[in-house]
């Protein structure tokens, strides 16, 4: 099936997918001490581009030799199945449902037929009646406690902070949340508010990506910020 918005797959010598290499370096460096496997991927509210920086950064990563699990934690409305053209019948909410081993629901990835390696993707599955209390549950912890012996990084990618309390819940029980912000779209304040909840739970903030900004230049890409720090981006949306 085809992928889709997966700029690092599909034009890799563009500065959009060069961006998502200067992303990942900028994450490996928050991993210098070995801490930094777990990572959630949040935004302050919908269609702020979480969904499609949490999947090229991880096959960013997996070019880069590294063993890397997308879990889509999204499970109200989930996309990294989409993204990645995947079956969702089975996933997170299966295991935590049902209390079934992650490996057996993981899937590969498989790009113009050829297998992706280093990178596999644990989809949302059916959406349950009950997304934050299966987000909090003790299974949900010991899963991901479980998977940083088997993976170099988890890239979770969950609900928007503010709408709902899932990327609160699940900001504890990681190493590390980046937060997605789209420019002209989310105010200032709902920005702030983003930010609080993550901080009332003590979560550790890598770091922001500012996405959709729009630069008039003759190439087509946006700025993103990330630990302060300024790189060239690209315009992408969830």
């Amino acid at each position: 099936m085809a992928l889709t918005k997966l700029i690092t797959l599909e034009q890799p010598k563009s500065p959009i997918a060069e961006a998502y290499r200067t992303l990942r370096t900028n994450v490996q460096f928050t991993a210098v001490d070995g801490e930094t496997k777990t990572i959630l991927v949040t935004s302050a509210g919908p269609n702020e581009g979480k969904s499609a920086t949490t999947a090229n950064l991880a096959v960013s990563l997996a070019q880069a030799g590294k063993s890397v699990l997308i879990v889509d934690a999204d499970l109200r409305n989930p996309t990294q199945h989409r993204l990645f053209g995947l079956s969702n019948s089975q996933g997170l909410s299966t295991a935590l449902a049902l209390d079934r081993p992650l490996a057996d629901l993981w899937q590969e990835v498989i790009s113009e037929g050829v297998l992706l390696e280093g990178l596999k993707v644990l989809t949302a599955g059916p959406i349950p009646p009950n997304p934050a209390e299966l987000l909090g549950s003790k299974r949900m912890r010991r899963f991901l406690a479980d998977l940083r012996t088997g993976f170099d990084t988890v890239l979770i990618d969950s609900p928007p902070a503010v709408a709902v309390a899932d990327a609160s819940i699940l900001a504890q029980a990681v190493d590390g949340v980046i937060l997605v912000l789209a420019s002209g779209e989310v105010s200032r304040d709902f920005a702030s508010r983003a930010k609080e909840q993550l901080d009332k739970v003590n979560a550790k903030i890598l770091g922001t990506v500012l996405n959709k900004v729009d630069v008039k230049t003759k190439d087509y890409y946006y700025y993103y910020y990330y630990h302060g720090e300024r790189h060239r981006g690209h315009r992408q949306e969830r």
